[in-house]
């Protein structure tokens, strides 16, 4: 396979078109998002929904995170990330089978006819975490392209999945909001620098390698600007798997937590990871066989 993406490989940064499209089969293969929309995420990488699920439904999906963040045995489990320097919680993977809610939630047409629209087929569960950011001291989440870890280390071929965010809480200007960069998702930056054994063991609690280098991050930035997800909660952002992305500290009283789903195509299933790496673990990187995702059934 032609590794149209190369990156760690000891050469410099460079930026590289993106071989793929943005959105398959023109977006006919479901109906969810307008037409607006659907170009909207086209152009910038990414789209806001406000108001997707009620205050109930969020209430409960809220509970059951909170739930597993106190549950010693999920506490002690290896889907747990914990911030740097502390034992605060900062992720919790696989939530999708830990949960009940969470459970159902990637079967939500509301959420799952958008990844199917976008990526032209069906799909299945890559990843699934909550992100944590306790109040006064959540950690930042660096800038990064989750494509050029996925690709680098779980052999994710092409770029055809994208990220569902559910917002839990209120996502303010003020405690460490998801900030993203407007058109970047067009370039795919090759990184410096290549991958620690069992890089994830750090990488998740803070990234340092497979991340952009100054120069390409500015430029990005410059030509496409920045935008910073403040929105409440039961918003939903969906966002395309190289989009640059990352998120300041929180410092403000109030905890911030939101459920990130990784939507990608069955015709993009996993094959060995690129430049010869060992498979990350399943809770992180789904690679099993994993099957397409069948809606929920919707009340009459």
């Amino acid at each position: 396979m032609k590794d149209c993406y190369v990156s760690r490989t000891g050469r410099a940064a460079a930026l590289i078109a993106r071989c793929d499209p943005v959105v398959y089969e023109d977006g006919r293969y479901a109906q969810a998002l307008e037409p607006a929309q659907l170009q909207a995420y086209e152009q910038d990488g990414f789209l806001i929904l406000q108001g997707v699920f009620d205050e109930a439904e969020i209430g409960a999906l809220r509970a059951e995170a909170t739930a597993l963040e106190h549950d010693p045995a999920v506490r002690e489990g290896e889907e747990v990330i914990r911030e740097p320097g502390s034992t605060a919680l900062r992720s919790i993977f696989r939530v999708h089978e830990l949960g009940e809610r969470l459970a159902d939630l990637p079967r939500d047409p509301r959420l799952l006819d958008v990844a199917r629209q976008i990526l032209g087929s069906e799909v299945y569960i890559h990843q699934s975490r909550i992100n944590m950011k306790p109040a006064l001291d959540g950690k930042e989440f660096y800038w990064h392209s989750d494509f050029e870890t996925w690709h680098v280390e779980d052999g994710m071929p092409a770029m055809r999945a994208l990220s569902c965010s559910v917002l839990l809480t209120d996502n303010t200007p003020f405690n460490g909001p998801l900030m993203l960069i407007p058109g970047s998702h067009r370039q795919f930056v090759a990184c410096v620098g290549e991958t620690p054994e069992d890089n994830y063991r750090t990488s998740l609690r803070r990234q340092e390698v497979g991340v952009p280098d100054p120069v390409s991050l500015r430029l990005l930035a410059e030509q496409g600007g920045l935008r910073s997800v403040t929105a409440p909660a039961g918003s939903v952002v969906f966002f395309d798997c190289n989009t640059l992305h990352g998120s300041g500290g929180n410092l403000s009283p109030w905890p911030r937590s939101n459920v990130f789903m990784v939507y990608n195509s069955v015709d993009n299933r996993l094959v060995a990871p690129f430049h010869g790496m060992a498979p990350r673990p399943e809770h992180i990187a789904a690679r099993r066989d994993p099957a397409a995702l069948a809606p929920l059934a919707v009340a009459a």
